[in-house]
């Protein structure tokens, strides 16, 4: 017979509306059996009463839907970004704050090393003014060794000389959008976009397959997630070579790995068709903890590395229009096909006039084949308006929004890229409410630490690093944000039947914490404790 458990909790948030209260919830095979009154539990029958969350609150197990396994890989080389930040093992590292400081970190990194490429990662110079990063600068790392430093962004990537001569890039007469050139003539390092940065990616050890496919980062990755309250995440822009997929499958596959993972496809280096053929034989090979077989198309670069589109009358500071990743032709075949056999796809659009193009192409698929509750979703959509929401609404399109945003550059959005006006309803989560727009937020981890209680803070909070509010307007409230990064996430990875909320047959995930959201101050959220969590009734803290 199995085993029944009855978890007392101080208090347990549903998520569930007809019982979003309760003190006990009934744990069966890694399943919710019930929750509510310790009474009507008993009803199922005998069971174990487990007490070691009685002083606890219980939330759904966090579902964190736009990040990327990469968040553990990259742990693997030298951190180097503006804001201090925790590693797996809860360290605190240490941010740089002058080019001066990433230069130095990269050289003592270079110092402790034997050999072979120095690589740096959450770089943005956009925090040091127009000073720009050269070949020159990263020259001074070293001359000899190949010395690469990836954006916060992860759309740009700054390469020494010794870097450019190795992927046959330092000569005249490049003309290329996403290589800029130096008074010489010849590149100045910068590589912007998947085509520019490809020929490097590999000897610095930051192509996709790796970043993706590494057991060691991926069971960092677990480690993050459980610190975080996170039960459910994705890989939102996987290479799935078989094998890459047949590493997921023995990792998560471990009875102790404590995440369930959702990495979808990027379509890049391939046709729509044989993008659309390999999601619909990846799904066939999804397990309990690994889900395969959906799709990412990403439209344009990032706003902060300027490589976004943005509609008239463009960037702040004048800067020139952003880059295409994929051609609006490519677009509406994936869509479309996606629709014939049953796929679904979330694009990646950064700036409004790539939200505006993926619009165009989903409803020109839809035209093509009408498809009931399809959940395509657009991911970060940061500049999207109440026009674009209402499409996204009617077209049954959710969005996935990148809240974290507002506190990590709201600052510079204001001043830099997008400008006053627009960055006070940058990632408009009210109106993608008030419009009746299935709404998850998210961190992109680790384009921002995996946290999503803190993307729900900047949410409810709208602050950026300096403390300046950005859109009181499109504030959210406590429920919302929760709703957010539960439910709503679970959504636009079509799991809502199954994780999201704690109710009677939902997988049993939960966040456990220390302290009550529901009695904090909005400005407390970001500091709620997390003690653990609990995966498909496998118990994890944060602290083993």
């Amino acid at each position: 017979m199995s085993d029944t458990v009855i978890y007392p909790a101080r208090k347990i948030l549903t998520m569930a509306p007809w019982r979003p209260e309760a003190t006990h919830v009934a744990v069966r095979d890694g399943r919710i059996l019930g929750v509510g009154g310790l009474d009507k539990l008993r009803g199922w029958g005998e069971a174990r009463i487990d007490e070691r969350f009685a002083n606890k609150v219980l939330l759904p197990g966090l579902v964190e839907g736009h990040c990327h396994l990469m968040a553990g890989t990259l742990w693997r080389y030298t951190y180097c970004g503006w804001f201090d930040v925790r590693d797996p093992d809860g360290r605190h590292v240490p941010a740089s704050r002058s080019l001066d400081e990433v230069i130095a970190t990269l050289g003592a990194a270079a110092a402790k090393s034997a050999g072979g490429a120095v690589t740096g990662w959450g770089f943005d110079p956009i925090y040091f003014g127009a000073r720009r990063c050269s070949r020159a600068d990263l020259d001074r790392v070293s001359t000899t060794r190949q010395v690469g430093l990836m954006h916060a962004s992860c759309h740009i990537v700054n390469v020494n000389t010794a870097a450019l001569e190795h992927a046959g890039l330092l000569r005249p007469g490049i003309e290329h959008p996403g290589i800029p050139l130096g008074e010489d003539g010849l590149p100045t390092g910068e590589l912007k976009g998947p085509d520019a940065m490809g020929p490097v990616l590999e000897a610095l050890g930051l192509h996709r397959s790796f970043l993706s496919g590494d057991e060691r980062g991926i069971l960092d990755f677990g480690r993050l997630c459980v610190r975080a309250g996170v039960t459910t995440a994705t890989d939102l822009a996987a290479q799935h070579g078989d094998t890459e997929i047949d590493t997921l499958l023995r990792t998560t596959g471990a009875p102790d790995y404590p995440v369930r993972l959702v990495p979808l496809q990027r379509m890049i280096g391939t046709t729509p068709a044989e993008a659309v053929a390999r999601a619909r034989a990846l799904k066939a090979r999804s397990t309990e903890r690994l889900r395969l077989g959906r799709i990412k198309v990403v439209a344009d670069g990032s706003i902060q590395g300027f490589s976004a589109r943005l509609r008239w009358p463009g960037y702040y500071n004048g800067a020139p229009a952003g880059l295409w990743y994929t051609a609006p032709e490519a677009m509406r075949e994936c869509y479309t096909l996606a629709l014939e056999h049953g796929v679904q796809v979330h694009t990646h659009t950064n700036g409004d006039e790539a939200t505006e193009l993926a619009l165009d192409c989903i409803e020109q698929a839809l035209r093509a084949r009408p498809t009931p509750d399809h959940r395509f979703t657009i991911q970060h959509a940061q500049l999207a308006n109440r026009a674009q929401f209402r499409r996204m609404a009617t077209l049954g399109v959710s969005v996935n929004l990148f809240a974290n945003h507002l506190f990590y550059w709201g600052d510079q959005h204001w001043s830099t890229t997008v400008g006053p006006e627009r960055a006070a309803r940058m990632n408009a989560c009210a109106s993608a409410l008030r419009e009746g727009v299935v709404l998850g937020i998210h961190s992109d981890a680790p384009i921002t630490p995996l946290s999503p209680l803190f993307t729900a803070w900047c949410a409810v909070n709208r602050v950026s690093a300096s403390g300046r509010v950005l859109g009181e307007h499109e504030r959210i409230g406590l429920p919302e944000a929760l709703h957010a990064i539960t439910l709503g996430a679970a959504h636009t990875l079509q799991l809502d039947s199954e994780i999201g909320s704690i109710e009677c047959g939902k997988r049993a995930d939960f966040c456990v914490l220390e302290d009550d959201p529901g009695t904090a101050a909005p400005q407390a959220l970001k500091d709620l404790r997390v003690w653990g969590t609990v995966q498909g009734g496998r118990i994890f803290r944060a602290d083993a």
